[in-house]
């Protein structure tokens, strides 16, 4: 591995700090002079304790050979690197039987059969896999017994539990109707250089929504629960409780269409109201290249809002949640528009990365077509982003990583060296994985929250609300673009050095408290039998 520091520079100082290191994982996009779309599409990752140390562990799903789709070498493998602390990180691949199979695009990690260890969907084109995790440092392709096998181009997937019977659903997000056979030839304004294909050449697909019967095993309610009377062109999802019935909430984003947000009725079934709600489009009426998407509530007010990215020229849009199932666009109030006009995002993270108690934007960019600069102003590798929260929901210029001009992808956040400030990787086409460790000086005070469900439902707490003060965090694992970060709850926390009152409330609704709390720490908190 190697290392750099980088003092991050904006317009002005800013006291954010981090620490580049290159891990031992190369994304192989495997591209053509014939642009197959896919070659345009990997890079989720997945980071998830595997193997319950305390230290987060890193999936990457990884490309294969076009057009055969085939990982026909090893350097198409699927990659699990296992944390040994310190940013150090030993690739256990092999060992644990997660070389994959296919074109792999994205990863989702929970603990699907409540046996303690944390399982992981693999999502890819013309083919899913489930792997069961059997808690001795070695996974099990448990596809065909779990009836998720897949012909469609899936990107992305989260689990949550939709009709609260404590077991985790599954919901995967598909992309379009593509072959290798019968793609078009694309070319340039000019028609001079082949490109990548536009998404409107393509019809797109309804996504995919699984029931967990609790047995091993999944039943397809794509279309029984309304899920698949939605056509669209899916590149990620984000989940949240948006209206608090008590039930959870899906977005996706699509790809120069409208987005969706589907509305959980509370009956096993889901209602797509993203136009009603404000969130299909942004104000000026127009669908954007949607990419990765998080839920979280970035102004303080306990309401989840909506930030994702897009193309150059596009802005990252910012939908503020007003309350009672509405939606505004703040991406010009927020200043978030004017900071993300001429960036093109794949990968995104909400995280407090100065512990102030606000949460900051984290963005991995590149452009999608490769050859953009021959006929086009704009820029291909791009430098990843972080955008500060001054307080409300109002942003700031933040970290330039302009000694890193990559084709990012996905990226996913969590404390990987356990010191209490929040780290990032991010992966990029042809090029290592990169760690951004946080070496923030002045960062404030912190506490992490482990939730551990019940023995007989949902161990990890997916579903549960924790609030400290005016901080509300939904716990749910899908992360930016075609990524999951199954992680402890992470709180910025300023100057307290102690927290009064830590109010949690489980998928079921019932509610635990912890009071007096000590700050700069890990807290495992147990859900009541």
């Amino acid at each position: 591995m190697f290392r750099f520091l980088l003092l991050c520079f904006a317009l002005a100082v800013t006291p954010v700090q981090f620490e580049r290191v290159l891990l031992p994982f190369t994304l192989e996009n495997s591209p053509t002079p014939e642009k197959y779309l896919p070659e345009t599409m990997p890079g989720g990752v997945a980071v998830f304790d595997f193997d319950h140390d305390g230290r987060p562990d890193l999936f990457f799903a990884n490309g294969a050979a076009l057009p055969s789709f085939e990982k026909t070498n090893p350097k198409y493998w699927n990659r699990l690197l296992r944390n040994e602390g310190g940013g150090r990180f030993t690739d256990v691949t092999d060992k644990a039987g997660l070389r994959g199979e296919g074109y792999s695009i994205g990863a989702a990690a929970a603990d699907f059969d409540n046996d303690g260890f944390p399982d992981l969907f693999v999502a890819g084109v013309n083919g899913n896999h489930l792997y069961r995790n059997r808690g001795d440092g070695t996974f099990e392709d448990v596809t065909a017994h779990a009836g998720l096998q897949s012909g469609v181009w899936s990107v992305a997937a989260g689990w949550f539990d939709f009709d609260r019977d404590g077991h985790l659903d599954l919901f995967v997000v598909n992309y379009l109707q593509w072959s290798a056979t019968s793609s078009p030839v694309c070319k340039d304004p000019g028609q001079k250089l082949r490109v990548y294909c536009h998404p409107r050449n393509f019809k797109g697909l309804a996504n995919s929504l699984y029931r967990n019967r609790g047995d091993g095993t999944f039943e397809d309610v794509s279309a029984k629960s309304g899920i698949a009377a939605a056509i669209g062109k899916g590149m990620s999802l984000a989940i949240a409780d948006y209206d608090g019935d008590g039930f959870p909430d899906v977005f996706v984003t699509n790809d120069t269409q409208p987005n969706f947000l589907f509305h959980n009725n509370r009956h096993g079934g889901f209602t797509e109201v993203a136009l009603a709600a404000g969130v299909a489009l942004t104000d000026d009426g127009k669908p954007v290249s949607a990419m990765g998407v998080e839920f979280r509530d970035l102004d303080n007010d306990g309401l989840p809002d909506l930030v994702f990215t897009a193309l150059t020229g596009e802005t990252f849009p910012f939908f503020h949640n007003t309350g009672k199932g509405q939606f505004r666009d703040a991406s010009f109030p927020s200043g978030l528009a004017k900071l993300s006009a001429k960036l093109s995002g794949w990968g995104i993270a909400l995280a407090d990365f100065d512990n102030d108690g606000w949460k900051d934007i984290f963005t991995a960019n590149s452009h999608v077509t490769d050859n953009i600069e021959q006929f086009s102003g704009d820029r291909y590798r791009q430098a990843n982003t972080v955008f500060l929260n001054s307080g409300g929901g109002k942003f700031e210029a933040g970290p330039v990583f302009e000694d890193d001009l990559h084709a990012h992808r996905g990226a996913a956040v969590a404390d990987f060296d356990g010191d209490g400030r929040l780290d990032v990787v991010v992966t990029a086409l042809g090029t290592p994985a990169e760690l951004w460790l946080n070496h923030t000086p002045s960062a404030g005070h912190w506490l992490e929250v482990v939730l551990q469900g019940k023995s007989s439902g949902n161990r990890d707490g997916l579903g549960a609300t924790v609030r400290i003060g005016n901080q509300v965090v939904q716990n749910y694992s899908a992360a930016g673009y075609a990524s999951s970060a199954l992680t402890p709850i992470h709180f910025g926390l300023g100057n307290v050095t102690s927290v009064p009152l830590l109010e949690i409330t489980w998928p079921d609704g019932h509610q635990q408290t912890l009071r007096n709390v000590p700050a700069d720490r890990k807290v495992n908190v147990k859900e009541l039998e």
